[in-house]
């Protein structure tokens, strides 16, 4: 086990104020060792807590005075401080077999634990967890979860995951809705193995055993030009055109059983169909967003201005996920799912500091006609955006993924070597537009910084509204 280091304090908080500084570990809070961020924010909610301190070899207690609820006021190291739950199943789909070789540590890491799915919606099995998780996601009201389904079947779910375990670890789905934790579910859809008729099955396994489950999401399979599995391939056209069709029905038949549509299709499987997306209310509040559910349709919607009955200032706040306490998370690194995204300052040098840096919004590197950089799939959602407002000004430069190759082509999972080529087809002097889904820390996937690109680039928040401000500017500009 490793104790949270803190890694900044907030100025005048009252972990500042009791003394704590950058490089200090916790060693306990109230005499308690916090296994995880989550026991972290029970422990300093409650008023003036003690803490047991280590710096510099030396150990010492302070008292942080502030009432009840009131934050901390610091940023710790990690959000498990106890060994994270590792996934013990072999899914020859997963994407962490198909990374390249040499990335970060971090990236091929496969956890399958409820504790991060709580905090970052990261999806779990459940063939790990315990009668004393459900004691505590329950005690602790630990919700949403997410939980790969994949199939309700329990020898082809077995079979998918390459576990035994996983035909019966469903079961904790079962409990987990019986003690109305919100649960919301995810299907990678694989050709020739859960797909056609085994997914109408898996929709009416859903249907039938776990009717309470909050959504649940169809995704495509990715295949990486670095899979080892000569099993794994891509959709087809007309696998994906199956696959809506099958969304369509079970939709009408979930409004029709429990009163909301509960199945959805990631946008990918519109765009390899070529169908137009759902319209904003059929995605009942994008509670998948992240998850690639809904996303085109919330990003045109914000491009161009759009608001719901639901959000009379756009639908940021109807996406927004449901996070309980940890709506805003005292003390959790700003990684993964449920971190705010913050706009990169770019000096006027191309300087461009971590990402998450508070600061003004980014200064325009460049005053020429705007280009946006996006992954293939992003470019058709763009040109379509633009065209729909009427901005034929702006260029979409799509950048084919060669770093990981095969059909993977969302803009999240794009490499900094891939971006620097497609930068180099852009004459100089134009505005370049980068989405911030790129980085995570300041980083690309391959380790590469904004600062390593062969020019100066723009980045922003991905989402409609972000752009439709930044392509004000220039508007204004012209």
């Amino acid at each position: 086990m490793t104790l949270p280091q803190v890694v900044a304090v907030v100025p005048g908080s009252p972990a500042a104020l009791a003394g704590l500084t950058i490089g200090d570990e916790i060693a306990s809070i109230n005499g308690v060792v916090p296994r995880d961020i989550i026991e972290y924010r029970l422990l300093t909610d409650e008023p003036d807590p003690e803490l047991d301190l280590r710096r510099g070899g030396m150990d010492l207690t302070v008292t942080a005075v502030k009432d009840a609820g009131v934050a901390l006021g610091v940023e710790v190291s990690s959000a498990v401080f106890d060994r994270v739950r590792t996934c013990d199943n072999h899914c020859e789909f997963c994407f962490i077999y198909q990374l390249p070789p040499n990335l970060r540590k971090s990236l091929y890491v496969k956890d399958d634990d409820y504790r991060l799915s709580f905090l970052y919606g990261n999806f779990t099995t459940l063939t790990r967890f315990t009668e004393a998780d459900l004691e505590r996601v329950v005690t602790e009201g630990l919700g949403p979860l997410y939980v790969s389904i994949h199939a309700t079947d329990p020898e082809l779910r077995s079979r998918m995951l390459r576990n035994r375990r996983g035909a019966t670890s469903l079961r904790w789905l079962r409990a987990l809705l019986d003690h109305g934790v919100e649960v919301h579910g995810q299907i990678v859809v694989c050709p020739g193995m859960n797909d056609g008729a085994a997914l109408d099955d898996t929709f009416a396994g859903i249907m039938d055993r776990f009717p309470e489950l909050a959504t649940a999401a169809a995704v495509p399979l990715g295949v990486s030009r670095w899979s080892k599995e000569a099993g794994l391939r891509p959709h087809t056209k007309d696998e994906a055109l199956k696959v809506c069709g099958a969304i369509d029905r079970w939709q009408s038949a979930f409004l029709t059983g429990v009163g909301r549509r509960t199945v959805f299709a990631a946008d990918e499987y519109y765009l390899l169909a070529d169908r137009p997306f759902p319209e904003v209310e059929e995605y009942e509040g994008f509670t998948q967003h992240e998850n690639g559910v809904g996303m085109a349709r919330a990003f045109l919607a914000e491009l161009a201005g759009e608001t719901t009955p639901a959000d009379s200032d756009g639908i940021a706040a109807e996406r927004a996920p449901a996070s309980g306490f940890f709506a805003s998370v005292d003390g959790a690194p700003a990684d993964g799912y449920r971190a705010p995204r913050t706009l990169i300052p770019v000096s006027a040098s191309g300087a461009v500091p971590p990402c998450g840096t508070p600061g003004p919004n980014p200064v325009r590197a460049d005053s020429g006609p705007a280009v946006i950089i996006t992954g293939e799939y992003g470019a058709r959602v763009l040109n379509a955006g633009l065209a729909a407002i009427g901005r034929d000004d702006v260029a979409v430069e799509p950048v084919r993924n060669s770093f990981f190759g095969g059909n993977i082509a969302v803009s999240g999972l794009l490499a900094g070597e891939d971006i620097a080529k497609a930068l180099l087809s852009i004459g100089n002097g134009q505005r370049v537009l980068l989405p911030d889904v790129c980085l995570s820390n300041g980083r690309f996937l391959d380790g590469a910084s904004v600062e390593d690109l062969p020019r100066r680039v723009e980045v922003i928040p991905a989402d409609g509204g972000s752009l439709r401000a930044a392509l004000a500017l220039q508007a204004v500009a012209a």
